[in-house]
Protein backbone atom coordinates (compact mmCIF):
# COMPACT_ATOMS: atom_id res chain seq x y z
CA UNK A 1 0.00 0.00 0.00
CA UNK A 2 2.86 2.40 0.80
CA UNK A 3 4.23 1.94 -2.72
CA UNK A 4 0.86 2.89 -4.23
CA UNK A 5 0.76 6.04 -2.11
CA UNK A 6 4.31 6.94 -3.09
CA UNK A 7 3.47 6.45 -6.79
CA UNK A 8 0.43 8.72 -6.41
CA UNK A 9 2.61 11.44 -4.84
CA UNK A 10 5.20 11.22 -7.61
CA UNK A 11 2.52 11.18 -10.31
CA UNK A 12 0.81 14.24 -8.79
CA UNK A 13 4.17 16.02 -8.54
CA UNK A 14 4.92 15.20 -12.18
CA UNK A 15 1.50 16.46 -13.27
CA UNK A 16 1.86 19.82 -11.53
CA UNK A 17 5.45 20.13 -12.78
CA UNK A 18 4.30 19.54 -16.36
CA UNK A 19 1.51 22.09 -16.04
CA UNK A 20 3.88 24.61 -14.48
CA UNK A 21 6.65 24.12 -17.01
CA UNK A 22 4.20 24.48 -19.89
CA UNK A 23 2.83 27.68 -18.32
CA UNK A 24 6.39 29.00 -18.03
CA UNK A 25 7.03 28.12 -21.69
CA UNK A 26 3.88 30.03 -22.71
CA UNK A 27 4.57 33.06 -20.48
CA UNK A 28 7.11 34.89 -22.72
CA UNK A 29 4.78 34.79 -25.74
CA UNK A 30 1.89 35.97 -23.60
CA UNK A 31 3.92 38.82 -22.10
CA UNK A 32 4.39 40.19 -25.63
CA UNK A 33 0.69 39.84 -26.39
CA UNK A 34 -0.93 40.74 -23.06
CA UNK A 35 1.12 41.69 -20.00
CA UNK A 36 -1.53 40.67 -17.47
CA UNK A 37 -2.01 37.25 -19.03
CA UNK A 38 1.74 36.77 -19.32
CA UNK A 39 2.22 37.60 -15.63
CA UNK A 40 -0.64 35.27 -14.74
CA UNK A 41 1.07 32.44 -16.67
CA UNK A 42 4.43 33.27 -15.09
CA UNK A 43 3.12 33.36 -11.51
CA UNK A 44 0.91 30.30 -12.06
CA UNK A 45 3.81 28.37 -13.59
CA UNK A 46 6.16 29.24 -10.74
CA UNK A 47 3.54 28.22 -8.17
CA UNK A 48 2.91 24.92 -9.94
CA UNK A 49 6.60 24.08 -10.17
CA UNK A 50 7.01 24.99 -6.48
CA UNK A 51 4.08 22.69 -5.63
CA UNK A 52 6.24 19.70 -6.55
CA UNK A 53 8.01 20.10 -3.19
CA UNK A 54 5.00 19.82 -0.84
CA UNK A 55 3.58 17.05 -3.00
CA UNK A 56 6.67 14.84 -2.92
CA UNK A 57 7.55 15.69 0.69
CA UNK A 58 3.94 14.96 1.75
CA UNK A 59 3.45 18.13 3.75
CA UNK A 60 -0.14 17.20 4.51
CA UNK A 61 -3.81 17.80 3.82
CA UNK A 62 -3.76 21.61 3.92
CA UNK A 63 -1.12 21.69 1.20
CA UNK A 64 -3.08 19.29 -1.00
CA UNK A 65 -6.25 21.31 -0.44
CA UNK A 66 -4.54 24.56 -1.44
CA UNK A 67 -2.93 22.83 -4.43
CA UNK A 68 -6.29 21.49 -5.56
CA UNK A 69 -7.96 24.88 -5.06
CA UNK A 70 -5.25 26.86 -6.84
CA UNK A 71 -5.14 24.45 -9.75
CA UNK A 72 -8.94 24.45 -9.98
CA UNK A 73 -8.81 28.24 -10.29
CA UNK A 74 -6.34 27.93 -13.18
CA UNK A 75 -8.61 25.40 -14.90
CA UNK A 76 -11.69 27.57 -14.32
CA UNK A 77 -9.98 30.66 -15.73
CA UNK A 78 -9.00 28.68 -18.82
CA UNK A 79 -12.55 27.49 -19.46
CA UNK A 80 -14.09 30.88 -18.68
CA UNK A 81 -11.75 32.62 -21.13
CA UNK A 82 -12.81 30.26 -23.94
CA UNK A 83 -16.36 31.68 -23.86
CA UNK A 84 -17.09 34.71 -26.07
CA UNK A 85 -18.00 37.81 -24.07
CA UNK A 86 -16.45 36.44 -20.88
CA UNK A 87 -15.84 38.86 -17.98
CA UNK A 88 -12.05 38.39 -18.03
CA UNK A 89 -11.03 39.09 -21.62
CA UNK A 90 -14.34 40.09 -23.20
CA UNK A 91 -13.75 37.70 -26.09
CA UNK A 92 -13.51 33.97 -26.58
CA UNK A 93 -10.09 32.41 -26.83
CA UNK A 94 -8.88 29.77 -29.19
CA UNK A 95 -7.72 26.32 -28.26
CA UNK A 96 -4.23 25.05 -29.02
CA UNK A 97 -2.44 21.76 -28.30
CA UNK A 98 -0.21 23.29 -25.60
CA UNK A 99 -3.27 24.61 -23.74
CA UNK A 100 -4.90 21.17 -23.90
CA UNK A 101 -1.71 19.60 -22.48
CA UNK A 102 -1.68 22.13 -19.63
CA UNK A 103 -5.31 21.44 -18.78
CA UNK A 104 -4.85 17.66 -18.91
CA UNK A 105 -1.86 17.92 -16.55
CA UNK A 106 -3.78 20.19 -14.19
CA UNK A 107 -6.85 17.97 -14.13
CA UNK A 108 -4.60 14.94 -13.53
CA UNK A 109 -3.00 16.77 -10.59
CA UNK A 110 -6.41 17.52 -9.09
CA UNK A 111 -7.57 13.92 -9.51
CA UNK A 112 -4.37 12.49 -8.07
CA UNK A 113 -4.47 14.81 -5.06
CA UNK A 114 -8.08 13.83 -4.40
CA UNK A 115 -6.99 10.16 -4.54
CA UNK A 116 -4.13 10.90 -2.12
CA UNK A 117 -6.52 12.59 0.31
CA UNK A 118 -9.02 9.73 -0.01
CA UNK A 119 -6.32 7.16 0.70
CA UNK A 120 -5.11 9.17 3.70
CA UNK A 121 -8.67 9.29 5.05
CA UNK A 122 -9.08 5.56 4.52
CA UNK A 123 -5.75 4.86 6.26
CA UNK A 124 -6.81 7.02 9.22
CA UNK A 125 -10.18 5.27 9.37
CA UNK A 126 -8.51 1.84 9.37
CA UNK A 127 -6.12 2.94 12.12
CA UNK A 128 -9.10 4.06 14.22
CA UNK A 129 -10.71 0.62 13.96
CA UNK A 130 -7.66 -1.15 15.39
Amino acid sequence: MAVKRRVLHYAAAAATAIGGILHLILAPNMLGFNTNTGLFFLIGGIAQVFWVVPTIRRWGKPWYAVGIGGTAVLVAVYFITRVPGNPITGRGGGVNPMAIAVEVAQLAFIGLCIAILAMAGKKKEEAGKK
